[in-house]
């Protein structure tokens, strides 16, 4: 990439917290946040000690036969509005603000490596997803997305 752009969020962003996609498409709804089995338990707790409502479905099923019960090696944690957006632990209540600007999240800290990993799309080649506003604004980041990457690569 030759953009010499560092990634940073855009002043006062929070889309990546309240906007999902549909997929594979509009009939199956919205996709949720991956979770990985190791983050589910402390996740649930984490819901738990801040008194929030969450949703965690299986998002990614496998096993060796038809025979065998499938193994979850994926979950999704939905959004909490009816139409499937805004993730449960971005803080639409009160005044608080992020570093940006933007929503502060509950659980910045601990939040789970899928958005430790945004806007990291692909590694290999490196691409970022086209919906952050900072890609739409800026094009794209050729530095400082080494811890990005590191949670991809987790995943």
């Amino acid at each position: 990439m030759s953009s010499g752009k560092r990634f940073e969020c855009i002043e006062e962003c929070s889309q990546c917290c309240i906007e999902r996609e549909y997929y594979p498409s509009v009939e199956f709804g919205k996709i949720g946040v991956l979770v990985l089995p190791e983050e589910k338990d402390k996740i649930e707790e984490l819901a738990k000690r801040h008194d929030i409502k969450i949703t965690i479905l299986p998002r990614i099923c496998v096993s060796d036969s038809k025979d065998e019960s499938p193994q979850t090696i994926a979950y999704q944690l939905m959004g909490k509005d009816e139409d499937g957006n805004t993730c449960p632990f971005l803080d639409t209540a009160s005044d608080k603000r992020s570093p940006h600007g933007g929503l502060a999240c509950r659980i910045y800290d601990q939040r789970p490596l899928a958005c430790r990993a945004y806007p990291v799309i692909n590694d290999e080649p490196l691409e970022l997803d086209s919906k952050c506003k900072f890609c739409k604004e800026c094009g794209t980041a050729d530095s400082n997305l080494e811890s990005e990457l590191e949670s991809l690569i987790k995943i």
